[in-house]
């Protein structure tokens, strides 16, 4: 058997796990910030699960300095210092690393380079070893041989890539792979601050290899080198060529030791790894290492074939299942036989299996009339429903969940048939009516959509324990288990036990065995009931209070009834523009080759990269993916737009095909069979900022800047000649709210007034009168008005305007000197934030700020521009939420027959009666304009018509 040794680099790896989840940090409820720890942790496991190493170790830098830091002191002097959360979990990572019995490798005065190079090489020598090194480091590739192969982690969507001596020698343009070292020593490393020769890049190095093999012929020979000016720059640096390749040569013999077998893998420390997660709150990691340890079946040791150990243990064995191969890839890597398996004891959160219930199933009428009096009594229960698939608009209620007290729950069975269940349902609707009771739920919306396919609507006040997390954490989980296991150390039956795996071959509720089913269905009613006391305190303990019930609440009512509703889809407008995108795309492909003088696959990014760079050289130096590949991202085309006219043509390309797979295809698809609509369901707790997203489809994505963009708007249309679209929304809200928040007077009066904003702001930068402000001063205003908001750097704008940066730099001090409040409030909000972690909208509304006070610039500086704008977007969020909660209760109010039907950033959207436009206008703008009261006006757009783009 091929004996296969892995050798994980940990900076490299903690460094890329701890960045990865940047934007979704793990913060333990003391306030301690694991996402390095967190990704380490899941990135060893998945090795080890996926991978199947026979040997593993971990391989760290010294923490004192290296003999390259004695011989040259510039070595990584560029640096910045270690980002304090990183360094606050490296002994929660040792202690992770000793937990599952992997040696971890140290050596003063070594870095991890050296001695991964020394153990890679020493494995080398053996038989049967197959050897990988774990890291995104190019450094390593100079190690490869035919045993030794690079093994680089997953990055966002993109797998693992494993390079061998071929595929060093393609990317370093080598012949083989130890002159990766003389390529580093010319181009040198600016992570590690090793010179090179200055002048020299990847193009001119693999030339000088390829022609004279090493740095040392190539000084040996450099009058020989027909480029004049390349040979004067090897002449001047011939100094730090050689010491830069002495400073890239990875060590391979350092006095190490071990035994390669000291490295054999080793059954994990069970107790270790279990208490380890329980420091560090990594419930749900915790859950699915106790999962794989406890799946019944015969695990095979690493050294043995799986089959034959499994068909040995049968044989003894007759009651023995065998494993199947999706569990046996489940396993941690087939570490354990089963007779160890039988002999660990592994700690278990509390389950429905070892935890004290009463769960009732109820279906005689008689048991529903006692169940009825009993909620009515109790007035506070919760509710829960299944149903036979996760399409609220289109599935079969199965049955009904309510809890009114810890460990009891009642399950209501449903009939097959709709008109059985509507009966059941009509017995419940005065308890749903009840302003006096509350009902408690996780994803309420779900549960009320389920029930409005039957006519039933929930008056009461609820609770929505999903959305109460929301609030309390919003860049959490708050899935109903997630949520058990952080707040209750409770694991709730997995919805897979019942209807297997998700797939094609997935079963739903209405095939479970009844049992089954009430145990699962009022297991979820009583979770959610215990979750409501924990999140309640939560609730009233951060002063979430108004906003929660005020805003939040109401709001799932009122999206409930706007999904419910849905919109109508004009397919025949649709098919006809599919049709004339199609055309336009063809049109342009054919535009595409012309300009590039062959036919290619455009949606090609390692294609498309070469035909821009290798072919047209439209850049000196472009920008490359981690993979090696040319980037031809958004951002790489946009600052190419004015290079070659086969920029836009691409830019144009992409916009159309997205137009054409994302909206104008797919929408057609998306109508209900039941009702004729479109129901896309709106998101209220997944966006930190307290904006509502959308899906199926993804209403907020649809251009509006663009033309082709536009035209998708055509399709959404009212439900007949008797309706008319309005659409209304906020102008400028979010200048209007940094105005008012920063209390800038200026920018005030400029409202006040009913200026175009963007032309005063211009007359106040470039100080002339607003009469001679012309298009391009506006233009420029309007983009550091809005840039603003979100902290542009003087970098970030100059590239948007496409001006020198000391011409942005002057429209920025002239900005921040016409409007001192907007600079102090940034000033004093990123100083609050540093202070108590977190910043407010104008509701209260609080997003965390982890990376506030890091040592890490790039870090820093992303966490502060959160800390700008957070207040700005998340108040924008409150007054249209707010908005949207009056205009539901005043049209209730008045009675009036037309429907909110779509809100998108700023823009509600309504299919209207037409004998009610008036009047519905008029209650619209008032209750948007009073939704939040500022120091400044608020205006409202309204506009009318036979389609959305007419409307807006």
């Amino acid at each position: 058997m091929q004996n296969r040794f892995f050798i994980l680099d940990a900076m490299a790896l903690i460094y890329r796990a701890y960045f990865a989840m940047i934007r979704s940090q793990r913060i333990t409820s003391g306030g301690v910030n694991t996402s390095a720890a967190f990704g380490f942790i899941n990135f060893l496991y998945d090795i080890l699960q996926k991978e199947k190493p026979t040997h593993i170790a971990v391989c760290i830098d010294s923490m004192t300095p290296t003999f390259r830091h004695e011989e040259y002191g510039e070595y990584k002097a560029n640096r910045e210092k270690m980002p304090e959360d990183i360094a606050s979990n490296l002994p929660y990572i040792r202690e992770i690393i000793s937990a599952f019995n992997i040696q971890l490798i140290e050596r003063p005065g070594f870095e991890a380079d050296d001695l991964i190079g020394t153990l890679a090489t020493k494995a080398s020598k053996l038989d049967d070893f197959e050897i990988f090194i774990v890291t995104p480091d190019k450094d390593l590739s100079q190690v490869v041989n035919d045993k030794v192969k690079l093994f680089k982690p997953a990055h966002g969507k993109t797998p693992p890539e494993i390079l061998d001596v071929a595929a060093v020698c393609e990317k370093y343009g080598v012949s083989e792979p130890k002159q990766v070292i003389d390529y580093l020593g010319l181009v040198g490393d600016s992570s590690d601050n090793i010179p090179g020769v200055l002048g020299v890049g990847p193009v001119a190095a693999k030339k000088l290899i390829g022609e004279f093999g090493s740095i040392e012929n190539i000084i040996a020979n450099v009058d020989n080198i027909k480029n004049n000016t390349l040979k004067n720059k090897i002449k001047a640096n011939t100094d730090n060529a050689i010491l830069s390749k002495h400073l890239a040569t990875i060590i391979t013999d350092v006095d190490c030791d071990k035994d390669i077998n000291c490295f054999e893998i080793q059954q994990p420390d069970v107790e270790a790894v279990i208490n380890i997660c329980e420091k560090l709150e990594f419930r749900l990691f915790e859950k699915r290492f106790i999962t794989d340890l406890s799946l019944s079946g015969n695990f095979p040791l690493h050294k043995q074939d799986a089959t034959t150990q499994t068909s040995d243990t049968q044989a003894d064995d007759p009651n023995t299942q065998p494993i199947s191969q999706s569990e046996n890839d489940f396993m941690l890597g087939g570490l354990f036989a089963q007779e160890e398996m039988k002999s660990l004891e592994i700690p278990k959160h509390n389950t429905i299996n070892n935890t004290a219930h009463d769960y009732k199933l109820v279906t005689s009428d008689e048991d529903i009339n006692s169940l009825i009096k009993l909620l009515k009594e109790t007035k506070t229960f919760s509710f829960d429903t299944e149903t036979t698939g996760l399409n609220a608009n289109d599935c079969d209620l199965v049955g009904m969940s309510f809890s009114i007290e810890p460990h009891k729950a009642f399950f209501v069975l449903c009939p097959d048939n709709y008109n059985d269940t509507l009966s059941i349902l009509k017995k419940f609707q005065p308890l749903f009516a009840s302003k006096d009771n509350l009902i408690i739920g996780q994803n309420m919306k779900f549960d009320m959509l389920v029930l409005a396919l039957y006519g039933i609507t929930i008056e009461s006040k609820i609770f929505d324990t999903m959305i109460a997390h929301y609030l309390i954490n919003p860049e959490s989980q708050h899935n109903m288990n997630f949520l058990s296991e952080l707040y209750l150390d409770y694991s709730p039956v997995e919805i897979e036990t019942l209807i297997g795996k998700k797939g094609i071959n997935q079963g739903n509720m209405r095939n479970v065995e009844t049992e089954p089913l009430k145990e699962y269905a009022a297991e979820d009613a009583d979770v959610t009931l215990q979750l409501y006391y924990k999140l309640k305190k939560e609730i009233h303990d951060t002063g979430y209070d108004k906003l929660f019930e005020t805003v939040e609440m109401p709001l799932v009512k009122v999206l409930t009834a706007m999904e419910h509703e849905g919109v109508r889809i004009d397919t025949d407008f649709l098919s006809k523009y599919r049709i004339v995108m199609s055309d336009d795309i063809r049109n342009l492909e054919k535009q595409i080759y012309e300009y590039a003088g062959q036919q290619f696959n455009i949606g090609s990014p390692k294609q498309l990269g070469e035909i821009l760079f290798d072919k047209l050289h439209l850049a000196e130096k472009p920008k490359k993916t981690k993979k090696g590949q040319y980037s031809t991202n958004e951002e790489v085309l946009q600052k190419l737009q004015y290079s070659h006219p086969i920029i836009q043509c691409i830019i144009d390309y992409r916009s159309l095909s997205k137009l054409l797979s994302g909206y104008v295809e797919p929408l057609p698809q998306l109508i209900n069979h039941r009702t004729g609509m479109v129901h896309t369901t709106f998101n209220q707790a997944i966006v930190a900022t307290g904006r509502l997203s959308s899906n199926n489809p993804n209403l907020q994505n649809i251009p509006v800047r663009t033309e082709r963009g536009k035209e998708i708007r055509k399709a959404f249309i009212p439900r007949d000649n008797e309706h008319i679209i309005i659409s209304a929304d906020y102008s400028q809200i979010e200048l209007r709210l940094i105005a008012h928040i920063a209390d800038d007077k200026n920018m005030q009066q400029a409202f006040i007034e009913g200026q175009d904003i963007h032309k005063a702001t211009a007359a106040q930068i470039f100080d002339v009168d607003i009469a001679d402000v012309d298009s391009d001063m506006r233009r420029m205003a309007k983009t550091i008005n809005f840039g603003i908001i979100y902290g542009m750097s003087t970098f970030g704008l100059a590239e948007r305007l496409h001006v020198p940066r000391m011409k942005a730099s002057y429209i920025i001090n002239q900005y921040f000197e016409k409007y001192p409040a907007i600079k102090q409030y940034m000033t004093d909000i990123v100083a609050f934030a540093k202070e108590n972690g977190y910043v407010e909208t104008i509701m209260g509304r609080r997003r965390y700020i982890a990376d506030i006070n890091s040592a890490n610039a790039n870090v820093r500086g992303y966490a502060e521009r959160n800390a700008i704008n957070a207040p700005i977007q998340g108040s924008s969020a409150d007054m249209i939420k707010a908005a949207m909660v009056k205009i539901n209760d005043k049209m209730k109010e008045m009675g009036l027959q037309s429907k909110m039907i779509i809100q998108v950033h700023d823009e509600l959207v309504f299919d209207a009666l037409k004998t009610e436009k008036d009047t519905l206008i008029d209650m619209v703008v008032r209750e948007m304009e009073n939704a939040v009261k500022l120091s400044i006006p608020i205006e409202v757009s309204v506009g009318t018509g036979d389609n959305w783009l007419e409307a807006h």
